[in-house]
């Protein structure tokens, strides 16, 4: 194992356009994630079982709720000598801009990176689900020699035209790089693995640079990105590598996979094994009652902490923290993430004498393949159809996306709405 004289750099900024509305009110990075979890606990966590201690999360965009839960979660003790310090993008006497992509916001943070004195920077993203030991992608790093080497996992054709696809020779030194390419002659030359069913070799957007390389690249290079400018320029000098990952990996970029990946985690045999005790999945801690349900039938569903069903149906579906679900609702490849508080009785007949359905799902309501995002107030005898096949729409309290329905934060639909 390599010693970890390296300092991880976690990506957060991006816009998340592809997620809207779960990014309407929230960065990417801290989108609700399989009930109780944000998609920023996964590159934390992996640092943490890794033993990297010296983290940096760059973040842009509707910052609040990610910094909430980053600095209530992840506190490292003083003896630890480790810290998690979140940059987010600020004017300077030099530039009053905001990050403009991957390369520019390290670039514009270096300063603070190379203060601690690291060997080595490893670049994450903040949105994709995973699990990996960096200790063992820093020292297949140090044995090869690179300057560069960027985690790649292997894809079939269905997948080739979604990511950026390297070339590498048989000691996985990278001699070619194209970003989501579809021409059928560059993609015959750009097989790795010519012999598998994946024979391409997708890279992860997780780099490790040795820290005088990368900045001697952000110098040279001026623009925005890692994977579109200065990854490419690279490998025309440089010793770039690829790490061959094994694992399981999803990239949470699109209210598609969002959605899927969730709802394969209602499998028993899930993807992705969120109940690893020697590499856990770290989050906040809430001191939640346990969850109740009463009459209930429940097929594949997990039901997180704080939850009240009663006399309902739920299948294939994902229950988060604080949900109410009530008498005669019936759920099917449900994403619903719960609330943030317990509604009381007397915000509860506030409501009702407003004509505002209470926090969770009313009864006799019918929920077929949809997400509820947080404090969403759904009415009794509601319809919420799939709408697989149909085109995109987006109404005042709902949104459909690749045919899945979507109830935004704090939204309300009326009792008897159908959708």
């Amino acid at each position: 194992m390599a010693d970890l004289s390296a300092v991880a750099i976690i990506m957060g900024g991006g816009r998340g356009t592809r997620l809207y509305p779960l990014t309407r009110n929230r960065a990417k990075p801290a989108v609700p994630l399989a009930g109780q979890y944000r998609l920023i606990d996964i590159p934390i966590s992996n640092c943490i079982n890794s033993g990297m201690k010296k983290i940096y999360i760059l973040t842009q965009f509707l910052t609040t709720s990610l910094h909430k839960h980053v600095y209530k979660t992840y506190q490292f003790d003083i003896f630890s000598q480790g810290f998690l310090e979140l940059l987010p993008a600020e004017q300077t006497i030099t530039s009053s801009e905001w990050y403009q992509g991957t390369a520019d916001a390290v670039r514009r943070q270096m300063h603070r990176f190379l203060h601690t004195g690291a060997e080595e920077a490893l670049i994450l993203a903040g949105d994709h689900l995973y699990r990996m030991d960096y200790r063992e992608f820093l020292g297949f790093h140090r044995d090869t020699g690179a300057d560069c080497t960027l985690a790649a996992i292997p894809v079939g054709r269905r997948d080739v035209s979604s990511y950026g696809i390297l070339k590498a020779d048989g000691e996985y030194r990278v001699t070619r790089f194209h970003e989501k390419p579809t021409d059928p002659g560059l993609l015959t030359e750009l097989k790795t693995r010519p012999e598998d069913d994946k024979p391409w070799l997708a890279s992860m957007g997780i780099y490790v640079f040795r820290m005088s390389e990368l900045v001697k690249l952000l110098n040279e290079n001026p623009k925005a990105d890692f994977g579109r400018d200065i990854i490419p320029d690279a490998i025309k000098n440089r010793r770039v590598f690829a790490y061959p990952f094994k694992g399981y990996w999803a990239d949470i970029g699109s209210i598609s996979v969002f959605y899927e990946t969730n709802i394969s985690l209602t499998r028993f045999d899930a993807p992705f094994d969120f109940y690893d005790q020697h590499k856990p999945i770290y989050t906040r801690s809430r001191f939640l009652p346990a969850s109740w349900a009463e009459k209930c039938r429940l097929d594949r569903a997990v039901i997180c902490s704080g939850s009240r069903l009663q006399n309902a149906e739920v299948e294939e579906s994902i229950i988060g923290l604080r949900s109410v679900v009530r008498s005669g609702a019936y759920l099917k490849r449900v994403v619903m993430m719960g609330a943030d508080f317990f509604e009381s009785d007397h915000e509860k007949e506030t409501c009702r004498s407003d004509g505002v359905p209470p926090i969770g799902v009313g009864r006799n309501t019918r929920i077929d393949r949809a997400i509820i995002d947080k404090n969403a107030r759904i009415g009794n005898d509601v319809m919420i159809r799939s709408h697989q096949g149909e085109p995109d729409l987006e109404k005042e309290n709902y949104v459909i996306r690749d045919g899945i329905v979507v109830i935004p934060k704090n939204s309300v639909i009326p009792s008897g709405s159908r959708i």
